[in-house]
């Protein structure tokens, strides 16, 4: 065979020669492939399916409302868990069942309002926080002084001023909410903000808002998948905490804690009637808290292979 046949010239290509033979890596497809490479987060999300849907989607189906007791029914008070009924009825005749998810809608977007608004600006504020040492000394005196006023006691302060309502304990749970996420975000950025890339990017002008956003933000994505995770559930056992004590939203809309200061009063008589919007309340946390705690463990980039 002619040596002519047997090699071909290669020619040079400057670009091709820096361009680095490795596969194509996605971030967050890499957060779903550890995250459903788990058979147990199945399971959680269906639970959380599950939860969703009889919050959001049940009432609509069974047309209960909250602010229409069904008072004209006596023949259907206090009737035990039963095919037709499968959390029974209460003190009414109202369907538990549908009594409880109603209220479940109410806490779920109680808790998912809070969480976006807390969230965002403490990840903002904790972001710019951490980065500027002139802000670094103004906030870490803000943050010495909110920290020290117990957040159940400023809640229970400013509902006491501005009255009981759903938007009310919104902005309770809100105002200074964020503080405690942005110090922890703060913390993060200054592990981060002095090394050697963030020096470069400095040294060649780049915008600090381009910084926090590219070069710092990427890094916590983790972190802040891990706050999300504790923060819904969170806000879900405030609310049950703050309505069961009379601090809540009041007679104007039902939410679980205040279905379960309700129905406190049937805990000896009627057991059930107490207990299942306990353990409904529980649920939902928990579901909400273990897919939000494995969906951080997966985002964490150590954990993709």
């Amino acid at each position: 065979m002619e040596s002519k046949n047997l090699f071909k010239v290669v020619k040079t290509n400057a670009i091709e020669s820096e361009r680095i033979d490795a596969p194509n890596y996605s971030y967050w497809r890499s957060v779903f492939r550890s995250f459903f490479s788990k058979p147990s987060n199945y399971i959680a999300l269906g639970l959380l399916f599950v939860v969703l849907f009889l919050s959001f989607v049940q009432p609509l189906i069974s047309g209960y409302t909250l602010t229409m007791p069904n008072i004209n029914n006596p023949e259907t008070h206090f009737l035990p868990p039963s095919a037709e009924f499968l959390f029974g009825t209460d003190q009414v005749g109202d369907s538990l069942f549908d009594v409880v998810w109603a209220g479940a809608q109410t806490s779920l977007l109680l808790a998912l309002i809070c969480s976006v608004i807390n969230i965002v600006v403490g990840v903002a504020v904790g972001a710019w926080w951490g980065y500027s040492k002139a802000v670094d000394k103004i906030m870490t005196e803000v943050y010495n002084i909110i920290s020290n006023v117990p957040f159940i006691l400023f809640i229970m302060v400013f509902m006491y001023i501005v009255g009981a309502g759903f938007w009310q304990l919104v902005a309770a749970m809100t105002i200074t909410g964020w503080i405690g996420i942005a110090y922890f975000i703060r913390t993060q950025v200054v592990i981060i903000r002095d090394r050697e890339y963030n020096l470069a990017s400095k040294c060649l002008g780049t915008p600090v808002i381009r910084m926090i956003s590219r070069n710092i933000l990427p890094y916590l994505t983790s972190v802040i998948v891990t706050l999300a995770s504790r923060e819904i559930p969170s806000y879900i056992s405030f609310e049950v905490f703050l309505s069961y004590i009379g601090v809540g939203m009041g007679t104007s809309r039902q939410s679980l804690g205040r279905i379960i200061q309700t129905y406190s009063v049937w805990m000896d008589q009627k057991p059930y009637v107490f207990w299942i919007p306990v353990a409904v309340a529980a649920l939902v946390t928990i579901t909400l808290y273990v897919v939000g705690q494995n969906l951080a463990d997966s985002s964490d980039p150590k954990t993709h292979m």
